[in-house]
């Protein structure tokens, strides 16, 4: 007899005027002709000519050195025309490709063969591209597929789906004719038909991708670096000015003004900035990609380490994903059961003795019913172990195998003769076997099978459950429940053959087995790790509150601390419960106002029971009250909250396209500590940009002096340093040592102190007031040592100025290896690539000084060992008043008086 086919099918295949036999190829070509191809459009992809054009956004010193370009080549200097263009191409290349390979490393992340799918057309069965499907086709899934698109089911057979990438619930959903599947997510057990009624940008997954097509937005490092660049360039423009106002005033020529124009924004601008940031970030992004942390973006890897908040999805992320029986209530004793995840090791203890499974026959006869009322099945590949089907299912194959039992062995001996499905109303599941006496084996909730239990299995006799026995496996299922545990109850049944409609009553109860997802190992100590950063981690789930509870105290996310709240919060009695609890619940979200929410959002560490458009509101409060937001996910539900955040992360492994898309960071392990190294990562980083900026704005801004004192004192004609000889300053002698910089190692407390309150600029008016006793050294010395040797010719005066600037670029460097630490305490010679630099500077400066060709192109005259003493005794100054500096910022800080020096 045919089933009734159900009156939600009937009617939606009547809307979409279509046929449960499916399409014919004629009509199913019309209909992709009327509503495209099911692919979800990448209106965000990262194409190469998209990837180019970003390095120039936001990178106005880019822009800066373009027109000093423009000016070079007005002014027929056409070697620093060539020069700067080359600098120019050097930096946007370098940062493509970096991009470009990470971009590259995320497609291979993707599936490389398209998604096949079981559609019927034309009245036969038809594997097609699943980019093909159209509304009215109707498709046949089974265990293990992936639902192509948006439909309603029917002829359903034990059909249970996982809807986390949806719903951020871990547990499987059981599927009744007439409901809906949506694209995307996974058939754990079972199988159906569907009729399919939405794909593409129509379908669920489509419309939230829909969501997070907007334009993104700036990263702090864009924001540093443009505030930094407006600085500077107002700076250089205003010298420039003032320079050319005289100049005109002395009726100096417009060439001649011009060359000034153009060696003081030389001199002004680092043009080795954008080129050591560059490689700062492309050597950082190389290491964290080594540590499974792709970056998607440049710019991203330093914003990682200014985070302030992680907000993380419980499942994969912090917990394995994998179900894990912990604890058996068989023949009156709780057995504690050892080993994590889908491990086959593990043992049985009662009491912290070990027990041997055989003895105790209530035991062995639940593990052998947790294998047989089972439809999961183990994939073993060497040691790897993996679960085809319902996670549950698959905890209980893993117990078993732990006691040395298989399925394909217990089915051997037991084969299936028959299955009562497990529905939402029963919540049990009967397998009926051929063998001995006909077993059968029933699990499910505990309450629903105890109702169907008259007897139970203890010390191997099968005796009459009583009421005090029903209170005891009540009470131990209550408390088993209340630690976040899923507790599953198994009961079995011999008879002489099957019993139509009896094979459920009088069952023999054998014991309870309880599970849970467990935590990764180290993820406790990363979240340590954390709050000792002043990182705050949020863990948002859609789990139910008791287990997003129960997991947040087992990884140390919630402590029994003392609540602090204002007056406002004390007076509201749901605002005071939050605030205690640290943890609220989608529901209760969704009942605050957005006042009300704002007063709490800096308390809450738990959200349970989360929708995606509560992730969302949840992100923008947190950046509304000025945090730097890390999002984490793996499902289509993350990916709007994932593209508000400062940093979005994606799981590699199980993250969905459109999240892996959305993410500036994805985990190529989905482990929570890779996080927690890439923001170690990200803070040297910030740390080592500070170093090499300070040091290049020191030296870059001491030449703005120089040439601008020899103009005012000398005269235009007198420039202490001609325009070529400022971009060998600037982009070879001072290059190298800020480069070598840029690799410094992490320090060993980077990961001690919140970042707060450090960071909000690369250089600010009061930070630049603290290096100008360092430029107005550097530069009234290299004047001294120009003017002193003025007599011999000017060329042999800009010569010794010359090596004198780049004498103290070599001793500056060693000044910035440390923010605050003295140059004799720290680890000078830690940093092999500073030596290899310094080494090359000296080795470029022999070069221009002695070899004819550069001597030609450079202006310069050979030196002699004196002069070489001279220049590097006066260059040594500055490691005296950077010490002196550092001494009198050591006091202050003892002293608790404000800070003098560059801070980290």
């Amino acid at each position: 007899m045919e089933k009734k086919i159900p009156e939600e099918i009937t009617g939606l295949a009547k809307k979409l005027d279509c046929s449960k036999e499916g399409l014919s190829e004629k009509d199913a070509l019309l209909r992709r002709e009327k509503y495209g191809s099911n692919e979800l459009k990448e209106t965000k992809r990262h194409t190469p000519l998209k990837i180019f054009l970003d390095q120039f956004t936001g990178n106005f010193i880019l822009y800066v050195l373009i027109a000093a370009g423009v000016i070079s080549y007005i002014a027929h200097e056409i070697i620093n025309f060539y020069v700067i263009l080359a600098i120019v191409a050097f930096v946007v290349a370098l940062g493509f490709i970096q991009e470009y390979r990470a971009e590259r490393a995320l497609q291979a992340l993707k599936s490389i063969v398209r998604q096949k799918v079981r559609v019927l057309r034309d009245n036969r069965l038809q594997d097609i591209d699943s980019g093909q499907l159209v509304p009215g086709d109707v498709v046949l899934l089974e265990t293990g597929d992936k639902v192509p698109a948006d439909a309603k089911v029917w002829e359903t057979l034990h059909l249970k789906l996982d809807e986390s990438m949806l719903t951020g619930e871990s547990e499987s959903v059981l599927k009744s004719d007439g409901e809906d599947v949506y694209s995307g997510t996974h058939v754990v057990s079972g199988k159906c038909k569907a009729l399919v009624y939405a794909t593409g940008m129509s379908s669920r997954i489509g419309k939230i991708a829909g969501m997070i097509q907007e334009e993104t937005e700036e990263t702090p490092l864009q924001k540093r670096i443009k505030h930094l660049s407006k600085t500077m360039s107002i700076i250089v423009f205003a010298v420039a000015f003032v320079i050319t106002a005289v100049g005109m005033a002395q009726g100096a020529g417009f060439f001649a003004i011009l060359i000034v124009a153009l060696a003081v924004a030389v001199s002004g601008v680092p043009e080795g900035l954008p080129l050591t940031l560059t490689l700062s970030l492309v050597l950082g992004m190389q290491r964290l990609a080594k540590r499974n942390a792709i970056m998607r973006s440049l710019l991203a890897v330093e914003t990682l380490g200014n985070v302030d908040i992680i907000c993380t999805d419980k499942t994969g992320t912090l917990t394995k994903n994998e179900m894990t029986v912990e604890k058996i209530f068989a023949d009156g004793k709780i057995i504690s059961v050892t080993g994590s995840g889908y491990s086959l090791s593990g043992q049985f203890l009662e009491s912290e003795r070990n027990i041997d499974v055989s003895e105790s026959s209530a035991l062995k006869i639940l593990l052998r019913g947790a294998l047989l009322c089972n439809n999961a099945s183990l994939k073993k590949e060497g040691h790897s172990v993996s679960v085809i089907g319902d996670p549950t299912e698959g905890a209980l194959l893993v117990l078993a195998e732990k006691a040395g039992m298989t399925k394909e062995n217990a089915e051997s001996e037991y084969p299936r003769i028959e299955e009562i499905m497990f529905t939402s109303e029963r919540k049990m599941m009967t397998t009926i076997h051929s063998g001995r006496k006909t077993p059968a084996f029933t699990k499910g909730a505990p309450e629903f099978v105890l109702n169907h239990c008259n007897f139970i299995l203890e010390k191997g006799e099968i005796i009459r459950l009583d009421m005090k026995k029903r209170r005891e496996i009540s009470d131990i299922n209550n408390q088993m429940a209340s630690k976040a545990l899923r507790v599953l109850a198994i009961a079995y049944k011999e008879m002489k053959k099957t019993e139509d409609g009896k094979t459920e009553k009088d069952l023999v109860f054998l014991g309870l087995v309880a599970m849970k997802d467990p935590p990764r190992e180290e993820v406790k100590a990363a979240i340590e790790a954390c709050r000792d950063a002043g990182i705050k981690v949020i863990m948002i789930t859609g789990d139910n509150e008791n287990t997003a509870k129960a997991i947040a105290r087992e990884i140390g996310l919630l402590s029994d601390k003392e609540s602090v709240y204002n007056h406002s919060i004390r007076k509201n009695e749901k605002l005071k419960k939050i605030v205690e609890d640290h943890v609220i619940t989608g529901e209760e979200l969704e009942s605050l106002s957005d006042e009300e929410f704002d007063t709490v959002v800096d308390s809450i560490a738990v959200y349970a029971r989360n929708m995606p458009e509560n992730k969302l509101r949840i992100v923008k409060a947190l950046k509304k009250k000025g945090y730097v937001i890390a999002m984490t996910g793996d499902g289509i539900n993350d990916a709007p909250a994932i593209r508000n955040a400062d940093v979005g992360i994606a799981m590699g492994i199980k993250g969905t396209d459109v999240t892996r898309e959305t993410a500036e960071m994805v985990l190529a392990d989905d482990n929570f500590v890779t996080i927690i190294e890439a923001i170690r990562g990200g803070r040297a980083i910030f740390e080592n940009i500070q170093k090499f900026t300070y040091y290049l704005i020191s030296t870059n801004f001491a030449e703005v002096v120089l040439i601008s004192l020899g103009i005012f004192i000398l005269g235009f004609e007198l420039l202490p340093l001609i325009a070529l000889q400022i971009l060998f300053l600037n982009l070879v002698t001072e290059e190298m040592p800020a480069v070598a910089l840029g690799t410094d190692p992490p320090r060993r407390d980077i990961m001690k102190g919140s970042m707060k309150g450090r960071t909000n600029s690369l250089l600010s008016g009061k930070r630049f007031l603290r290096l100008l006793p360092l430029v107005l050294l550097m530069a009234g010395a290299a004047l001294f040592v120009y003017n002193m040797y003025l007599p011999e010719g000017i060329e042999k005066a800009r010569t010794m100025a010359l090596l004198t600037m780049i004498s103290f670029e070599v001793f500056n460097a060693f000044n910035f290896k440390s923010l605050d630490k003295s140059v004799f305490s720290s680890d000078v010679f830690g940093n092999k690539w500073l030596l290899l630099a310094i080494s090359g500077t000296y080795a470029a400066t022999v070069l221009v000084l002695y070899v004819p060709v550069f001597q030609h192109a450079f202006s310069t005259v050979p030196l002699g060992i004196a002069d070489w003493f001279v220049s590097s005794l006066i260059a040594m100054s500055v490691i005296a008043l950077v010490e002196i500096q550092k001494a009198f910022e050591r006091i202050m800080n003892f002293l608790g008086l404000p800070k003098t020096m560059p801070s980290r």
